[in-house]
């Protein structure tokens, strides 16, 4: 039995926040690792995607940082007291406003950085003083190298999405920038997936940690029902409207491995009828913010994008996850399918697997430990398919009524053409064999051979205009050597 979020005694303005947003029983993960965060543990916490864990981090925080609240409009009364840094910009953007949320009626103030924005907006923010930073870590250290953002009185940092940040290439930027803070801190991680290779890296940033695992690490949501069909590359699309058609669907996340295939895929599914955005990383951040709202708000119908939608994003109801790439990594499975199914509503996730994605299917299998077995994609014939003799008869009808002909079809018999018809058309060689003209003067000077202008015995400028005498103090019996012209504009030489 879990319980209720009345139980954790918060502030006053912390709990009408959460009872105003709906909040009543917790999930297993905020059950389990609110205490502990609130006993200023570290804490290693691993659930599956959809259960809540942005609550579980921030309602502790705050109720632990409400100690230091006051009106003071001073920005040195509100200095960086918590660090939440994610991977992606858009689960930046949704846990800084999940966190506005919960503190609203405290005077706890929050901000959120991230690349691909004018860095004005959020310095002129930063320079006020905030308590909460939510910030991906590139977008952190231009901040920090501008001496925006001082972090010298951190107490807690959060890495949520942890195996993400440790895996991708961001451990030398998380190094530099924990090198900035205090070193007696707590210290919170959280993802849906834990590697043991992560976890013994992780592992080197805490102290003693808690470590908290709700359900089976790597595991899918129980309420997801996952298919994977077996279908080749050009069927992919074919398969996609067949299922959405047949179960009714109004939206869903479309999921491939890269960009190109992103934009691509996208424009194809506007042409063919169906409301279609695309969410990739080649998007300025303004079109990918766009996209999301117009995604949440029901102007579009599918949102084909790349795994930079695949974690942490928290869009409600739903109904279902489309693997129209099977991933690379087998990980990003889990959170990709993490996408519908959540708060334990019932979702569809669904795979198309090409002939060349066996072994990616085994690595899925392995890290979720269940068998999958491909199931054959029977398509519905949309209209009666046209015979070879067809096609022939269309077109000697399209011949006949060009021709004037009312004659009946006959396969295999030449239509005659009327004796009126066959008077009055031009003959064929005639209209488009037109003979070319042959009296066309031809100058004849170009019949001539080539003729030199020189005589035999003349002789080059150059040797011409050069002294017929020999050299001062040589005989004139004695013949001089043959001048030749120099490479360069020099004086002539003998050979």
């Amino acid at each position: 039995m879990t319980s209720s979020f009345s139980t954790l005694n918060l502030a006053e303005p912390l709990a009408r926040a959460v009872a105003e947003m709906g909040y009543e029983s917790m999930t297993p993960i905020q059950e389990q690792a609110i205490p502990v965060v609130l006993q200023g543990k570290d804490v290693m916490g691993a659930a599956q995607t959809g259960t809540g864990k942005t609550a579980a981090f921030s309602l502790p925080l705050l109720q632990r940082m409400m100690a230091h609240e006051n009106a003071s409009t001073s920005p040195a009364r509100h200095p960086v007291r918590a660090l939440v840094l994610l991977p992606t910009r858009e689960l930046a953007d949704q846990v800084a406003q999940q966190v506005k949320l919960y503190a609203k009626y405290t005077n706890l103030r929050s901000a959120v950085v991230f690349g691909g924005m004018d860095m004005k907006p959020q310095t002129a923010e930063l320079k006020k003083g905030v308590e909460v930073l939510v910030a991906t870590p590139g977008r952190l250290l231009d901040h920090i190298e501008a001496k925006n953002a001082v972090l010298n009185q951190v107490e807690y940092v959060v890495l949520d999405e942890a195996d993400r940040m440790l895996d991708i290439g961001f451990l030398p930027d998380l190094q530099r920038i924990l090198s900035y803070l205090p070193k007696k801190r707590i210290t919170l991680l959280f993802s849906a997936t834990f590697s043991p290779e992560i976890k013994r890296l992780a592992s080197s940033y805490l102290q003693d940690p808690v470590t908290i695992e709700v359900a089976r690490s790597n595991a899918t949501a129980s309420t997801v029902e996952q298919h994977f069909y077996s279908v080749g590359a050009d069927d992919k699309r074919r398969a996609l409207h067949q299922i959405l058609k047949a179960r009714g669907m109004k939206q869903a996340f479309v999921f491939v491995n890269s960009k190109l295939g992103c934009a691509r895929l996208a424009r194809s599914l506007e042409r063919e009828g169906l409301k279609t955005t695309a969410l990739h990383g080649d998007k300025s951040q303004d079109e990918r913010l766009k996209a999301l709202e117009a995604f949440k708000s029901g102007e579009v119908d599918l949102l084909v994008c790349t795994d930079v939608a695949a974690r942490g994003l928290d869009i409600k109801d739903v109904p279902a996850v489309f693997n129209f790439d099977v991933p690379f990594n087998a990980e990003d499975y889990v959170h990709r399918i993490g996408r519908t199914g959540r708060a334990g509503a019932s979702g569809l996730a669904v795979s198309f697997v090409a002939p060349s994605d066996t072994r990616l299917v085994t690595d899925i299998e392995k890290l979720i430990k269940t068998k999958i077995e491909l199931e054959p994609m029977e398509f519905e014939e949309d209209r009666p398919r046209i015979s070879e003799q067809g096609r022939i008869n269309d077109g000697r009808r399209m011949y006949r009524e060009a021709e004037g002909s009312d004659q009946p079809d006959e396969p295999g018999v030449k239509q005659p053409v009327s004796r009126e018809r066959r008077e009055t058309r031009e003959p064929r060689e005639r209209r488009e064999y037109a003979p070319r003209p042959s009296n066309i003067a031809r100058d004849p000077f170009f019949d001539k051979p080539y003729e030199s202008t020189l005589s035999a015995e003349a002789q080059p400028a150059w040797e011409a205009a050069a002294k017929s005498a020999g050299p001062r103090g040589m005989s004139a019996n004695i013949k001089p050597k043959k001048k030749i012209a120099a490479l360069f504009k020099t004086a002539v030489t003998e050979s």
